[in-house]
Formats: structure tokens, sequence, C-alpha cells
């Protein structure tokens, strides 16, 4: 997949409140973006930072900004709009570029399902005999020495989420986490146990019961470190358990 339109370039004043981000474009003007995330972006907001915006002709939008890319540090991007994962996962899975989820010609989004009523992110069907699986996707933005991590703040939700996938695989279906790497300097993808150990913990629970647990690459940037407008996954990570 590929943005739409080409993005704005600019420096990172500040973030705030969770949703707002300041930004410093070329020409001195300063606008205020939309900041689509949710986690803490630890890692994701160096002071001054380039960052890359989207721009919306919405009349109706009161924030006409989204804030899209920022570059961690020199040559590395990560994409920081958690809108963005579920497309990505779902374009690779219909290429046929995510192997491990090949032959499933139904996809369906945000269904319901879970007795904490949650809502997975994919669900596959249609693989002849085959189990349905359920796909739930996580966006990757921290890394430490070319390792990624997840998750950037402790989540309850994401627990919740690790559960419902372990009860799918009792019933019989396929249960996968699929991370969506998406910082070009990351290498190999591992729990966060140092922000949220309960998280690491569950999920080797997890992988012991069943659950699949997989990581793909987005393609962010070009070799001069530029955007390329694309946010194609394009290659397996490593996973890495162990502790």
């Amino acid at each position: 997949m590929k943005f739409p339109e080409p993005l704005v370039e600019g420096r990172l004043i500040r973030r705030y409140k969770r949703f707002l981000a300041d930004v410093r474009l070329p020409d001195g003007t300063e606008v205020t973006a939309h900041c689509p995330n949710t986690g803490s972006m630890l890692g994701c907001q160096p002071e001054s930072a380039r960052v890359w915006l989207s721009r919306s002709n919405n009349p109706k939008r009161k924030l006409q900004y989204t804030w899209e890319l920022v570059e961690t540090s020199p040559g590395e991007l990560a994409c920081v709009n958690t809108a963005r994962p579920n497309a990505q996962a779902r374009e690779a899975v219909q290429a046929g570029t995510v192997v491990e989820l090949s032959g499933y010609p139904e996809c369906r989004a945000e269904v319901k399902y879970g007795a904490e009523k949650s809502r997975i992110d994919l669900l596959l069907s249609g693989h002849g005999a085959g189990p349905d699986a359920w796909v739930e996707v996580k966006n990757v933005t921290l890394a430490e020495k070319n390792q990624g991590f997840f998750p950037d703040a402790v989540t309850e939700r994401g627990q919740k989420h690790l559960r419902e996938l372990m009860a799918q695989v009792k019933q019989g279906d396929r249960a996968v986490l699929f991370f969506v790497v998406n910082h070009t300097g990351i290498e190999t993808v591992r729990p966060a146990d140092h922000i949220d150990g309960k998280y690491g913990e569950l999920l080797r629970e997890a992988r012991d019961s069943g659950v699949e647990v997989i990581a793909y690459r987005a393609d962010l940037c070009g070799s001069d470190g530029n955007p390329t407008g694309l946010l194609t996954l394009t290659e397996p990570v490593p996973v890495i358990l162990e502790v």
C-alpha cells in the first residue's frame, strides 16, 4: 500500500494530550496535527525530529494534518499512525506475501468475538477443510539497538487480546499474533518484558498454547533515508521469545 498523496515534511515541536502534535513546516508555519497513536511512542518523538504528515482536503475536519512518519535516528524511519497496520497486514495477506497465512480466500475485519468482548483485526476463512485463522495485528515501533520491542507501555488491552487468542485455539481454530514492524532499524522483535512483564508472560503462555507469532517488516524509506511513500510489508522478521 502507499500514501494516496505526497507527504508534507516538517519538524516536530511537541506532542501533547496524546492525540495532538505541533509541527513546524519548511516555510516556518506551525500547524497542529492529529497524532493517531494511543501508546507512549517511546523513542518516536525525538526533539526537533523530522516528521512527515498526510494532508486532508476534507473541509469538515478540525485538523487538516495527520502525523504519519518520524525519523527516529539518521536514516531510520517509523510509522506512528496505528490506523495503518491493519490495512498493511490485510494487503500483505491478500497479496500472498505472508506465507504463513496463504490460502484463505475470505478476509473480514473487526469481527466481534470472545468472552471479553473483543474485535479481531482479521478473520481469515475458506481454507478448504482447514480452520479459520483469527489474526491480531500489533504495530512495532520501539527500537533499541536494532531490536524491536512490544508493547511500548503497559497494555491491559493487549493482555486481553492474548487471552482471547488462546481461547480460539482451544476451540480448534488458528490464532495468530501478527507484529507489523513499522521501523526500518528493527531486525528482531521481542516482548518488552522491561516495560510490561505481564504481557511477556502471557505472550509466552500463548505461544506454548498454540498461538502462532509472526512479524513482517514494512518498506518505509529508500537508500537516502527519505520516505518512499510505501507502507508495503516486504519480508519476515524473527520473533525471539526466549528470556
